[in-house]
């Protein structure tokens, strides 16, 4: 699928999936849906004390195919090829971006998404060393809250998205959620800063 259906895929609420048998990539839109809202993120106590500390540096969009390969490293992935090239893609058109952690010059944990309008679908995470993406995520949602983003899908809800404060909504909630985010005159603005906290 080429990056202008998949956006317009993305904004009618569907995420791609492949086919566990055959490796077809599919488009899901499961009811309900997951979202992690931004105005009501919550960070661990023990995970806020580690990003005051600046255990890791933090960068955006600085490491993107690195962070896909490393997320799609796993013995059974859903990050087929044909998904990877797709997000590559989509980071060239501006609409796919990524988080990394760094420890002494070495990626060792991140996250990547898409982002239209006011918002922003995540897609995966990794880590090499012990909660680094966590505190990607913990950068994200302060990036996303300080440009004016609205909506962070994570599509299917889990026990460690739970901790952060993740909801189930309906799909109908959901969309309509959507119509307004992506409709904000809202840019990802990407921080190429390295980050100590």
């Amino acid at each position: 699928m080429d990056e202008r259906s998949a956006l317009e895929m993305y904004q009618r609420g569907y995420f791609p999936m492949p086919d566990p048998v055959t490796g077809q990539v599919h488009w899901y839109a499961p009811d309900p849906r997951a979202i992690l809202p931004l105005e009501r993120f919550h960070v661990p106590r023990n995970l806020a004390r580690l990003v005051r500390r600046g255990v890791f540096a933090v960068t955006f969009d600085q490491a993107f195919d690195e962070v896909v390969r490393a997320c799609a490293a796993r013995p059974a992935t859903w990050i087929v090829p044909e998904l990877q090239e797709m997000y590559r893609a989509l980071y060239r058109r501006g609409h796919a971006h990524s988080v990394e952690c760094w420890q002494a010059g070495q990626l060792v944990g991140g996250l990547f998404g898409v982002s239209i309008g006011g918002a922003f679908f995540g897609e995966s995470m990794f880590h090499r060393v012990s909660e680094a993406s966590k505190v990607a995520l913990v950068h994200l949602v302060a990036h996303l809250r300080r440009q004016g983003f609205r909506l962070l899908d994570i599509q299917m809800l889990t026990p460690h998205f739970q901790q952060f404060g993740a909801e189930e909504i309906p799909r109908t909630v959901f969309e309509q959620l959507l119509a307004a985010a992506i409709a904000l005159p809202v840019h990802w603005a990407p921080d190429v800063r390295n980050l100590s906290s």
